[in-house]
């Protein structure tokens, strides 16, 4: 079945990946506090919930189950309706005595069904949207998701800290809290299940059925120049993996360490208000651009938009100013500017994975993306600590020279995404 000019994306694109961002942000992000919250020791917490990532670094090696079995929209509203279960069960196992283990074991339920639900999602996305389509919402899907990152990191935790008080009990707290969240979690899979198109039949999933599982895997490294793709996927955003681990405590850090000595509410607001609007202009403004004229002419300028910016970080670190005006200006730009970049960065993505296993193939790809985040991202405390902040900005900004020179030699349609 063909993609359609007319199936609503402006209400289930939002609706789809704000769905696809929450269970992540809640089990990466909010059950660290949680669990701090509930008394369990740090050395637990870093070595249990790191291992709740793992899912999303080898969703590649499940992703062909999603195309030969099924359409993209069944996959994503079973996954959606069993972290429902998932998030509820976390809330219930919280009063009992074994709360540690009992929750555990349902975040990584949750854990697997959300990066299954990613692989469905970006699926459905690449096969009910025409190319030029895909390229135009590259920015309002990327802004939505980072819209459920402050709805799990901003409003749910206020909500929890909120009942803390309340209660005087955080146990109490944090098992209606994650409750809620279960009950958010139905109404946006309610949401999808009458907002989404029915753009696929069986014949989409026969027709990828006649390829084997290790067939549909092994075909994503048969692609033209796939060793040049996958080095600049794991590139791109090399400096950005880095800056994101070390941003926050630079702003947060005594001046004595080279840091701002904000507070973390100020942290808060830079990130949750300023920085939030302009990673959503940029990104919406990057999809427009190359809707209107193709990935070929904005490749570059959005590779210097995601990392130009990282140099403001340099000089905030060598002139470390009082006011908050200042860094609060620098995060804006840079988020700007990373909203811009990463349009080009998923357009180029959706580019890769075209082809008959193109659900499976984007999987592979975004595991890259995942893979190219997660490493740098690891070492970027030693070598923060090793170099200062500003030897260390100075890392950041010269990390950008791989993907553009690789930039070079890369190839695809000029006008790729283009609207015709």
């Amino acid at each position: 079945m063909q993609p359609t000019t007319t199936n609503k994306p402006w209400i289930w694109v939002p609706m789809l990946y704000l769905t696809e961002g929450l269970p992540y942000v809640m089990i990466m992000t909010v059950s660290v506090i949680m669990y701090k919250n509930l008394g369990v020791d740090n050395a637990d917490i870093g070595l249990y919930t790191s291992f709740l990532y793992l899912p999303w670094v080898i969703k590649p090696f499940w992703s062909p189950l999603v195309d030969l079995f099924a359409t993209k929209r069944k996959w994503f509203l079973a996954m959606q309706f069993l972290l429902v279960f998932a998030f509820l069960g976390v809330g219930l196992a919280l009063p009992t005595n074994s709360f540690f283990i009992l929750s555990l074991a349902c975040f990584w339920i949750a854990a697997f069904a959300s990066a299954t639900n990613d692989i469905a999602s970006d699926g459905f996305y690449l096969i009910a949207l025409k190319e030029d389509q895909q390229a135009f919402f590259v920015g309002l899907r990327s802004t939505f998701y980072r819209i459920a990152f402050l709805t799990g990191q901003g409003l749910i935790v206020i909500i929890a800290g909120f009942l803390e008080q309340k209660f005087g009990d955080n146990t109490q707290a944090w098992s209606l809290t994650m409750v809620s969240v279960a009950g958010l979690m139905l109404l946006l899979t309610l949401g999808n299940l009458f907002s989404t198109p029915k753009v696929e039949s069986a014949k989409d999933y026969q027709k990828a059925k006649t390829l084997s599982f290790l067939e549909v895997f092994v075909s994503f490294f048969q692609k033209k120049e796939i060793g040049l793709a996958l080095a600049f996927i794991l590139t791109y955003r090399l400096g950005e993996s880095q800056l994101l681990k070390m941003a926050s405590p630079f702003l947060l850090d005594d001046q004595s360490q080279g840091g701002l000595a904000l507070t973390t509410s100020e942290v808060g607001w830079i990130y949750g208000t300023l920085g939030i609007v302009a990673l959503s202009i940029g990104g919406i403004v990057g999809g427009i651009v190359i809707s209107k004229d193709g990935l070929g002419k904005w490749m570059m300028p959005m590779i210097l938009a995601l990392n130009v910016p990282n140099l403001f970080y340099y000089l905030l670190a060598n002139l470390q100013p009082e006011s908050i005006w200042f860094a609060g200006a620098v995060v804006v730009i840079e988020q700007l500017g990373y909203g811009f970049g990463f349009a080009a960065f998923m357009v180029y993505l959706i580019y890769i994975a075209e082809g008959l296993s193109k659900t499976s193939h984007y999987a592979i790809a975004t595991g890259f993306m995942a893979l190219g985040m997660m490493l740098p991202g690891m070492i970027s405390g030693f070598i923060q600590e090793a170099l200062g902040y500003e030897g260390f900005f100075i890392i950041v900004v010269l990390a950008a020279l791989p993907a553009i020179l690789l930039s070079r030699f890369i190839t695809f349609p000029k006008d790729y995404g283009k609207k015709q």
